[in-house]
């Protein structure tokens, strides 16, 4: 099976937003962390960050690799060639996606890396008639495209897809994947967010409607439910604050039954189920 990647564009100028985009706050974590942690809850492969030469960024997980792009203010496409460049041999398939999409759906990122045919070496979401290179899938060897480009001094991405076979997906298309159409039906993955009043209102939306399940015991499958409830959380500490819980301390929590630790930054989604409990040792004392 074809092991898959992730690499967020971070570097961008932010020129029309005024602050740099990737550092801003998303219910108690940042919108990096969050693009970020959904390509991580998506796909099996290495996240990579690709921030400009000299860039700050908050801190991140250490599972997380950051690269420079080797040539500064050359654009998202230089970003790109770094980027595929970083997971060279440790995938085979990359979902790309540009700092700025903090609404991104994991079920969106699996299903645009799915509809990537063995033939194709591309695949990408088309709204209104405008394709979507930055929330795309691209197979490994489209760096060889992406080179020959950044050494013509053609810097616009989507150049990069008229010299490939894409797959083009369109609304209905992405749709009729359940997982789309459940998680994320108005394909808000695809709002970037370019100017500060774009930020803001994207930032006032109410966080995603969880389940938040407490545990006698170890969380985990099988484990007795001592306390269900609903909640509104963007993050793990979220919903541990929702339940009034602290993360750490012996607290272990899982997300739609996969452990994740004790970062609070995990991010969450509509629909999600978190359950909390007692690390086995915590639970013997």
């Amino acid at each position: 099976m074809e092991r898959r990647a992730g690499i967020v564009l971070a570097g961008g100028r932010s020129s029309r937003m005024g602050t740099p985009k990737a550092g801003l706050e998303w219910h108690g974590s940042t919108v990096l962390r969050r693009v970020a942690g959904i390509l991580e809850r998506a796909l099996d492969g290495p996240v990579v960050v690709v921030r400009a030469a000299g860039q700050v960024l908050a801190e991140l997980p250490s599972s997380y690799r950051v690269v420079e792009d080797e040539r500064p203010g050359r654009g998202p496409l230089e970003a790109l060639g770094s980027g595929l460049g970083a997971v060279a041999g440790e995938a085979e398939v990359a979902f790309v996606v540009s700092t700025d999409a903090p609404l991104l759906h994991p079920a969106f990122v699996t299903a645009v890396v799915g509809a990537l045919g063995p033939a194709e070496d591309a695949c990408v979401p088309v709204m209104e008639g405008v394709a979507q290179p930055l929330a795309a899938a691209y197979r490994l060897g489209v760096a060889g495209v992406v080179a020959d480009l950044l050494g013509e001094d053609r810097l616009r991405v989507g150049l990069v897809l008229e010299r490939c076979r894409v797959r083009r997906l369109s609304a209905a298309d992405l749709l009729s994947d359940a997982g789309v159409a459940r998680g994320d039906p108005r394909l808000e993955s695809l709002i970037n967010l370019n100017r500060a009043d774009d930020y803001a209102s994207a930032r006032a939306r109410p966080a995603p409607k969880i389940v938040v399940l407490i545990r006698s015991g170890p969380a985990g499958p099988g484990r007795g439910v001592r306390r269900a409830m609903s909640a509104r959380a963007a993050t793990l500490a979220g919903a541990a604050a929702a339940a009034g819980l602290e993360l750490g301390g012996g607290i272990r929590a899982t997300v739609n039954g996969r452990a994740v630790g004790e970062d609070g930054e995990v991010p969450l989604v509509e629909g999600d189920t978190v359950s909390f409990g007692r690390t086995a040792e915590a639970s013997s004392q």
